[in-house]
């Protein structure tokens, strides 16, 4: 297992474990299986665990496999603070003692800003006082590094990680988000900052394995180039020297030890041009099923409405191209939960943006189809919670 270094010379395994996935028999975690898998992984060298406050039974879960196997120790443990339910700082301290009886533990190695998106909700939450509380919690020890998780473009993404002194990020990114998202763009102005980069949704929740279209499946296959479209997916990223370590949601031995084998044979730069080659014909096959040909380039952008158009179309390109659930939460979490909403339904039809797009997208138009598909009235009501009672 190769090993990349945070800030503070700390090695982190390149495969972390997602904990969120774990098996559940009904709604509780089946803890039995739990921890035969993630035993085994930490036995072959996984170190970074990832879990959240809103993960429902999961930091009970990880907190007991942990003390039932005396290894809290030998890894890094990563939590969440659910920043969008809290008012104050006695609200943060709350819900992290919280975490800390739930994790079993007297302190969290990495701990995050749980899906913090703009600039104008970090300063919001420094109004009440967070950053003097995560202050004081470094000094005493209780949290060793401190950060956040991140939906949204690149620019609000390279404002945050400006705005703060962040020990690392987490962002969702894959080679088929490569432009969209924080993305590439985002991944080399933390690389540039010396700021750890944590990748969460490397294979789109499993999408960019089960749900490829079978020409892209076919193309791997007869390439030999790579044994799996995950081996695919995963080596492109830890072909990245920006990225530290990739979480997968491993749910299963199978897949466990498929992971653990590919990272075995990974490290920076293995990939030739004919990998790059190979990688770039398999999104080109995915993107067919896509309704909207944008690139993610944002020479459209900034919009004087401030619709995230990039984003509108990425989310509504999901929709058809990952199924209805998967799009819509996406444009939930990147257009209504931020202090400044940029939803589609924003536009004025001012056309600005048209002048700019290099793929001749009729702009207006597809945003229209976009806010049908999306901005649904399930949406306007999670929009307009959002606002009411302040959930960002």
């Amino acid at each position: 297992m190769e090993y990349r270094e945070d800030r503070k010379g700390q090695r982190l395994s390149i495969l972390g474990y997602g904990c969120m996935r774990f098996t559940k028999n009904g709604s509780a975690v089946d803890l039995d299986k739990a921890e035969q898998e993630l035993m085994y992984a930490i036995r072959h060298g996984v170190n970074y665990l990832d879990t959240a406050y809103v993960y429902a039974g999961n930091e009970e879960a990880v907190g007991t496999i942990l003390e039932r196997n005396h290894c809290r120790r030998d890894i890094f443990l990563a939590t969440k603070l659910p920043h969008y339910l809290i008012k104050s700082r006695a609200g943060a301290q709350k819900k992290f003692e919280e975490e800390l009886r739930r994790l079993r533990t007297d302190y969290i190695d990495f701990y995050l800003m749980h899906m913090l998106n703009d600039v104008k909700t970090w300063e919001s939450l420094v109004r009440i006082g967070i950053a003097d509380w995560i202050a004081e919690k470094k000094v005493s020890g209780e949290i060793r590094s401190i950060g956040f998780s991140y939906h949204g473009n690149s620019e609000n993404f390279r404002a945050l990680l400006d705005a703060y002194d962040w020990d690392f990020c987490q962002i969702q990114y894959n080679y088929l988000d490569e432009h969209s998202q924080a993305g590439r763009e985002g991944l080399e102005y933390a690389a540039k900052k010396g700021i750890p980069v944590i990748i969460m949704e490397p294979l789109r929740g499993g999408r960019l394995v089960q749900h490829l279209p079978q020409t892209a499946k076919e193309q791997i296959a007869s390439s030999g180039l790579f044994q799996t479209p995950a081996e695919m997916a995963l080596k492109w990223l830890w072909d990245q020297p920006g990225v530290t370590c990739v979480l997968s949601g491993m749910n299963s031995m199978e897949m466990i030890q498929e992971n653990i084998r590919i990272a075995e044979e990974s490290h920076v730069s293995m990939l030739t041009d004919v990998h790059r080659t190979l990688i770039g014909q398999v999104k080109a096959e995915i993107q067919k099923y896509m309704k909207v040909p944008c690139t993610g380039c944002a020479y459209c952008m900034p919009c004087p409405q401030h619709v995230d158009i990039p984003m509108a179309f990425h989310c509504y390109n999901v929709k058809y191209s990952e199924g209805k659930k998967s799009g819509m939460w996406e444009y939930v979490q990147s257009t209504a939960m931020r202090r400044e909403t940029s939803s589609a339904s924003q536009c004025v039809g001012c056309g600005k943006c048209e002048k700019h797009c290099p793929q001749g997208i009729p702009i207006r138009t597809m945003l229209k189809e976009a806010v049908r598909e999306l901005e649904t009235p399930k949406y306007r009501v999670l929009k307009w919670a959002v606002k009411t009672f302040r959930i960002y």
